[in-house]
């Protein structure tokens, strides 16, 4: 029996050079949680916060769609892109 895929995924990262974009307040800098969870149309919400903070921002390009059973996988995905920076945004699906 295959094993279901989890609803949400959560990663520290520290972003590369040039951070993640957000929506709300553009680019974000330095030790970062990512937030990945899987909504019930195919596509997955990703936000990202100062780690410790209260506040989370919607990492530009969310919501992105994901294949079912590849939410760890584009997690994955999206971790690198922030830790790569640049202004990382949400991969696309072929990305992951």
């Amino acid at each position: 029996m295959p094993i279901p895929e989890p609803l949400m995924c959560e990663g520290q990262v520290t972003a590369g050079p040039g951070g993640a974009m957000t929506d709300d307040v553009g680019v974000i800098t330095g030790d970062l949680t990512v937030r990945t969870v899987r909504r019930t149309d195919h596509l997955v919400t990703v936000t990202v916060q100062y780690t410790g903070a209260d506040e989370w921002y919607t990492l530009t390009g969310s919501p992105a769609p994901a294949p079912d059973g590849d939410l760890e996988l584009f997690h994955a995905a999206v971790l690198a892109a922030v830790r790569h920076g640049g202004g990382a945004v949400a991969p696309p699906v072929d990305a992951t």
